[in-house]
């Protein structure tokens, strides 16, 4: 061991019998020493494999050894330690005690699990299903067991049946931003026998999910559940907001912001904008007189406006018409700032049918008031005013960017010289695709 406290090695090969001393007790001792060495069994013996992963170990080789599972043993070691993150001190480091991989025991055979993979730990029919991204394992393993083998940081115990992965968003302290809540992601995919149980697609089921969270946990919300969105949500100055997220760290073809306070609503992080459902995102400059009617419409189709601001009934609205309603987003434009009926006495008869029916059919879905709002969604992002154009709101473009803002001068700054700059009428949506633009 002294040779080791001096050499400090990331990997270390031992043998079961190590000269009449047993290599097991050694891996012991150099797991208290150095957690965060690699220790690999290669020995003759095969029937100490479940003790020696029981001391963490990384890799078990049976004698006579296979060069190439050797190799593919060494090329592991070597990919972990090119993937492991920098010395900083927002970033969530391996627990130091904590294993690489799981050994699965089941009825008739052992597995590894990679621990990275692990989606979510399940107590079923007094056995535990560990659920991978692609795969399950099914063991007699107890589940306060495998709690005990992962990292508290990077998993959850969520219930007294599951246990869940997650990690926090990484954020960067500051004084400016104080008193955030907790806020954590959680990469899920739902269950194939919940998802046929319920007879629900996925994204029905993950939106149903949401909704429970808002309304039935106290003191917990979700603010971000799509595949292609992410939202950052907080109270404070734009250019704080994002030093806290470290949003320069982040790349996307797509960005909406917000960066005022709300006039008639408290300020506080759950009521911040962007607001968000699935991969739907609103931002929104406005007052909407008529949120009680839209409310109480949006509300008979399950879904509940907890985060106290007006602007959240928009985002369900949205989703309703465009995923449940299967509305183009033009369409979702002539629901919500719908043309006025003597504008579509005007319009020519196909057209006019068009409108006649989708202003009776969701007459309560019209929003009447001062608005303007930019919708991202998968693929693109839409800008539209309200049908009086009682707020601002102009489009500028460069080259294959396209910026929109309620003033231009925020559009210049980042932009100065543009090839184009207009402003859209009232209800006329501005629709911009990754593969095009209308």
């Amino acid at each position: 061991m002294s040779l080791f406290a001096r050499l400090k090695p990331e990997v270390v090969f031992l043998d079961i019998e190590i000269n009449g001393a047993s290599g097991i007790d050694c891996a012991k001792i150099i797991a208290d020493m150095e957690p965060k060495t690699k220790i690999v069994f290669a020995t003759a013996h095969a029937e100490y494999m479940p003790e020696a992963f029981e001391v963490y170990a990384f890799d078990y080789l049976v004698k006579p050894f296979d060069i190439e599972r050797v190799d593919r043993t060494l090329a592991r070691i070597l990919s972990l330690k090119e993937q492991e993150p920098q010395e900083h001190p927002d970033k969530i480091v391996r627990y130091e005690k904590g294993l690489d991989r799981l050994l699965v025991k089941g009825r008739e055979s052992m597995s590894f699990v990679d621990i990275q993979d692990i989606v979510l730990v399940q107590r079923e029919n007094n056995s535990t299903v560990i659920y991978t991204r692609q795969d399950s394992f099914t063991t007699s393993a107890g589940l306060g067991d495998i709690e005990a083998k992962l990292d508290p940081e990077l998993f959850l115990r969520s219930h007294k049946s599951y246990i869940i992965n997650l990690s926090k968003i990484p954020t960067k302290k500051i004084p400016a931003i104080t008193d955030e809540p907790l806020i954590w992601r959680y990469f899920v995919t739902p269950l194939p026998h919940k998802l046929s149980d319920s007879q629900l697609d996925e994204r029905e089921f993950v939106a149903r999910c949401v909704i429970r969270v808002n309304t039935q946990i106290t003191g917990a919300y979700i603010f971000s559940s799509g595949k292609n969105m992410g939202v950052f949500k907080a109270v404070g100055y734009p250019e704080d907001v994002g030093s806290f997220y470290r949003l320069d760290e982040y790349a996307g073809y797509s960005w909406t912001a917000h960066g005022r306070y709300p006039t008639n609503t408290p300020g506080w992080w759950g009521g911040a904008h962007p607001f968000a459902m699935l991969d739907y995102s609103i931002v929104h400059n406005g007052e909407i007189s008529s949120y009680d009617a839209n409310r109480r419409f949006i509300e008979m189709f399950g879904y509940q406006c907890t985060l106290m601001t007006d602007t959240e009934v928009i985002t369900y609205m949205v989703d309703y018409l465009l995923r449940k309603q299967k509305l183009s987003l033009e369409e979702m434009a002539m629901v919500i700032a719908a043309p006025f009926w003597s504008t579509i006495e005007r319009r020519p008869p196909e057209e006019r049918e068009k409108l006649t029916y989708l202003r009776n059919a969701f007459s309560s879905l019209l929003v009447t008031g001062p608005f303007s709002i930019l919708l991202g969604f998968d693929g693109g992002m839409m800008a539209l005013n309200d049908r009086l154009k009682l707020r601002s709101m102009v489009v500028g473009e460069k080259g294959e960017r396209v910026y929109v803002a309620s003033e231009e001068c925020a559009i210049r700054v980042i932009e100065p010289e543009l090839d184009r700059l207009w402003s859209p009428g009232g209800g006329e949506p501005v629709v911009v695709t990754l593969n095009g633009r209308n």
